[in-house]
Order: structure tokens, then C-alpha cells, then sequence
């Protein structure tokens, strides 16, 4: 339970950083002048989090939990002291891409943990350990990056992390003892970077075509090609590595395929919602970033309360297939309401759609982890967890930055179609006195494109949110284990 307990302040550095971050960053665009940059803090962040998580969860197989555990930390630990005193969107973007190589680690190698530590069957309990660390992070964060963009800076929603760490370092490093057999290796360095360059240049693609550049243009087509070609590189690599980075026979077992596509399709979901709808909420309903923050505790109440239903149930019947199908529903209904919103919308109504979505998504992600941790032998446990991570990870990186240029295209039609000329979104979150400088009908003109253009976003994360129905049905049910990895030898610990 120490060492469980440092793990546990791991994830809460990460879980703080996310709900601390989107509540504040409509006000950090805005101050900062780069209101048309908004999509590139938060995929800069993502791509290095999410090209890192297989990475992770390949050494800390190789090298142990802890090493990895105090490297993520400190990494990340870097990136926020920079993140706070950044000048520019440039710059924040940059110091956002290095904290996101240590939260890489920190969400994974939590869930690993919890793997090494205890049974599947008991997994489903602890998971209310992680689902309460989540509701301190989904109240105090949202509330912290509210009180500090609006009463002190929101610089210190960066710098709030460096405390936290220090005490998660220390415990990980005096507490975190769990037996680990070091093992010959080689690191497959060269899948990693192929790895790594093949999303770089994935989201380059989705961030620049149809605004930065047009499609047809040399850019978006050679990042497209120099895309398809590093991923065909990192499969032919894959297959001849002695330590692949993702093993690809993993994704011969049913449950670990159906369980990543699963991932990709919700962290889509999930990331759109949790990136856009702080942003309805101060830039068309005109609310501060602390009234923005509360509307977002809903979602996350709801999704810890389902999670820790989900999980007491699965640990007393050892049944976890009806979950993602009754879940997945239920958040694509979340996703359709918010598409509905409207600049003549109540606070009270967007904050009944984050209930709805929040928890169709506590009944579902976890419990494809639970599935795949059951299915995977022991040997694997690292990285087959930090691969369903990964591809979560990716489909909420390409949907921000896709949704990003979407946004960004849409409002300027909005914005036009509306004849309102010199008065944008960025000019009303900058200085909310603004908008009593300026006659209600530009304001609401305003509120009403943005409003516009957003519908366009949630609108497209439907199609996403019904394939992930499809994949729940497709989800299989096997046998729980009832013993841990540490009590097994690693022959009967996987059933494929």
C-alpha cells in the first residue's frame, strides 16, 4: 500500500495538471495574443505525452517501475517551473511539449502499478482509490485554475506542481519496493523515434490542412507522406526487434485490439470535450474561469462515481463486458447534447451534458484496462497497459489538433456570415471589460459565432463516439484472475 500510495501522488500530478490547464487556458491564449495558436499548447503537450507512453511502459518492464516513476516526475517537474514563466504561445508551447515527456509516465505507470500489485479481480476495487485522486484533482483543479487566472496568475497553475512532485518523488524513492528481476535487453531506440516522428508528422497533417496550408499544399502532403512512410518503417522494424517498443503480436489477442481501438476513439471524445467546453463556457456564455471550472466538476463527479461503481461490481461478479456497452452509449448521448448548445444556453444545461458524458466514460475507459490487463502474460503487463494509454492518448492528440483547425475555420465563416469585423472571441476572454465597451448586439454576435463554431466540433466527435459502440459490442468476456502478478510465476499469468 506505500508503494501503491506513491503512485497514486504520481497521477495526481498529472490528473491536477489537466484539470488545472483547460480551465485556465482560454485566458492564457488571450493574454498571451495567440488566441489562433490555442489547439498547439495542448497538442505540443499531447504529442510528446502520448509518443513517450510506450516508451515508458517498455523500460519500466525492462529497468523496474521506480526508475521510471522519479525520471517522469522530474522531467515534468522542469517543464512546469519553464511553463510559468513563459512570455509567448511560442514558448509556452515549447515548455509544454518538454512537460509533456514526463507526464508520459506518470498516468501509465500508475495503472501498471496497479497491475503489478493486486489481482484483476481486486483491480476493479482499487480502481476507487484512482477514481478518488481524480476527485480531488476534479474539484481542486478546476477551482485552483479558475481562483488563480482570475485573483493571482495563471502562472501558478505550473508552478502549484512543484510541491506535489517533490512529495511524490519522495515517497516513490524511500517506499516503492516491489520486486523487480532485472532481465537482459536491448531498447528498441530506432522503433521509438519512428514512432515518435510518424505521430509528429500525423498531427501536423491535422493542424495544418485547411488553414495554415491548404491540402493540396507541398507541406501538408509531405508531412502526410513522411507519415504513412515512418509508420511502414516502425511495423518493418517491429517485426525484427528483440525488444520491440510495441510488440506487435499483442494485437493478434482480441481483447488488446479491441480495447486500443476502443481508447482511440474515446480519448477523441474525451479530449474534445474537456479542451472545448471550458472554452464555451467563458468565451459564448461569458462566465470566468473560475465559474468555467465549476461547470466542469459535474463531468468529473459523475465519472468517478461510475467508475467506482463499475469497479465494486466487477470485483464482486468478475464481469466487466456490459460496462462499455451500456457506458459508450451513454457518452455519445453526452457528446449529441453538447452538439446542441447554444449561445442562448444555461449553465445549468451544459453542466447536465458533462453529467451525461462524464458517466458513460467512467463506466467505459477503465474497464477496458481492467479486460486487457487480465488478457496480457506478465512479461507484457508494462507495456500492453501503456499501449491502450498510447492510443488514447493519440486520438485525443489528433482530435484537438483536427478540432483545432476545424474551430479555427468555421469561426471565421461565423465571424463573417455575422458581418462582425475587428471584435473576435480573443478580444472579449482578454479583457471581459471589453464587452461592456461595446454594443450588445456585437457581444452577442460574438457569443453566437463561437457558439457556431464549436456546435461544429462536438458534431464531429459523433461519428467517433458511434464507432466506439461498435467496438464495445465487440469486447469479449474472460475469466478474471483471482491472484496477482506478484504471486504467480509469469507462465500462468495471461490467457491471451
Amino acid at each position: 500500500m506505500a508503494a501503491f500510495l506513491g503512485s497514486l501522488l504520481a497521477l495526481l500530478l498529472a490528473a491536477l495538471d489537466q484539470t488545472v490547464v483547460s480551465t485556465a487556458l482560454p485566458r492564457i491564449a488571450a493574454d498571451l495574443h495567440g488566441f489562433s495558436d490555442f489547439s498547439w499548447v495542448v497538442t505540443a503537450y499531447l504529442l510528446t505525452s502520448t509518443a513517450t507512453v510506450p516508451l515508458y511502459g517498455k523500460l519500466s518492464d525492462l529497468y523496474g517501475r521506480r526508475r521510471l516513476f522519479v525520471l517522469s516526475i522530474v522531467i515534468f517537474l522542469a517543464g512546469s517551473a519553464l511553463c510559468g514563466v513563459a512570455t509567448s504561445m511560442t514558448q509556452l508551447t515549447l515548455f509544454r511539449a518538454l512537460q509533456g515527456l514526463g507526464a508520459g509516465g506518470l498516468f501509465p505507470l500508475t495503472l501498471i502499478a496497479i497491475g503489478d500489485l493486486f489481482s484483476p479481480r481486486e483491480r476493479g476495487r482499487y480502481q476507487g482509490y484512482v477514481g478518488s485522486v481524480w476527485a480531488v484533482a476534479s474539484v481542486g483543479g478546476p477551482l485552483l485554475g479558475g481562483v488563480f487566472t482570475d485573483d493571482v496568475s495563471w502562472r501558478w497553475i505550473f508552478w502549484i506542481n512543484l510541491p506535489i512532485g517533490a512529495l511524490a518523488l519522495f515517497v516513490i524513492w524511500t517506499q516503492w519496493h516491489v520486486p523487480f528481476e532485472r532481465r537482459e535487453h536491448r531498447v528498441d531506440y530506432v522503433g521509438a523515434a519512428m514512432l515518435t516522428s510518424s505521430v509528429t508528422c500525423l498531427l501536423l497533417v491535422a493542424a495544418w490542412g485547411g488553414t495554415t496550408y491548404p491540402w493540396g499544399s507541398w507541406e501538408v502532403v509531405g508531412a502526410a507522406v513522411a507519415a504513412v512512410s515512418t509508420l511502414a518503417f516502425f511495423l518493418v522494424s517491429e517485426r525484427h526487434a528483440n525488444e520491440p517498443i510495441l510488440p506487435l503480436r499483442l494485437f493478434r489477442l482480441h481483447t488488446m485490439a479491441v480495447a486500443n481501438g476502443a481508447a482511440f476513439l474515446l480519448g477523441a471524445a474525451l479530449f474534445a470535450v474537456i479542451i472545448y467546453v471550458p472554452l464555451f463556457a467563458q468565451g459564448v456564455l461569458g462566465y470566468s474561469a473560475t465559474l468555467s471550472g465549476v461547470l466542469v466538476i459535474p463531468l468529473n463527479f459523475a465519472w468517478i462515481a461510475a467508475s467506482t461503481l463499475a469497479g465494486r461490481a466487477i470485483t464482486r461478479t468478475g464481469r466487466y463486458r456490459i460496462f462499455p456497452v451500456v457506458g459508450t452509449p451513454l457518452a455519445v448521448i453526452g457528446v449529441v447534447l453538447f452538439s446542441r448548445l447554444r449561445a442562448s444556453s444555461s449553465g445549468w444545461e451544459l453542466a447536465a451534458d458533462t453529467i451525461v458524458f462524464g458517466a458513460g466514460m467512467g463506466l467505459t475507459v477503465q474497464t477496458y484496462v481492467v479486460a486487457l490487463q487480465n488478457a496480457v502474460p506478465r512479461a507484457d503487463l508494462g507495456v500492453a497497459t501503456a499501449t491502450n494509454q498510447f492510443f488514447r492518448q493519440i486520438g485525443g492528440a489528433l482530435a484537438v489538433a483536427a478540432f483545432g483547425t476545424l474551430l479555427a475555420s468555421r469561426l471565421g465563416t461565423e465571424l463573417a456570415r455575422r458581418s462582425v469585423h475587428g471584435v473576435s472571441p480573443q478580444t472579449l476572454l482578454r479583457s471581459p471589460s471589453a464587452a461592456h465597451r461595446l454594443s450588445p448586439a456585437v457581444v452577442h454576435d460574438v457569443h453566437a459565432a463561437l457558439a457556431g463554431a464549436l456546435q461544429w466540433v462536438f458534431l464531429a466527435t459523433v461519428p467517433l463516439g458511434a464507432a466506439a459502440v461498435v467496438a464495445a459490442f465487440l469486447l469479449r468476456e474472460q475469466p478474471l484472475h483471482t491472484e496477482s502478478h506478484l504471486e504467480l510465476p509469469a507462465e500462468l499469468t495471461g490467457t491471451g
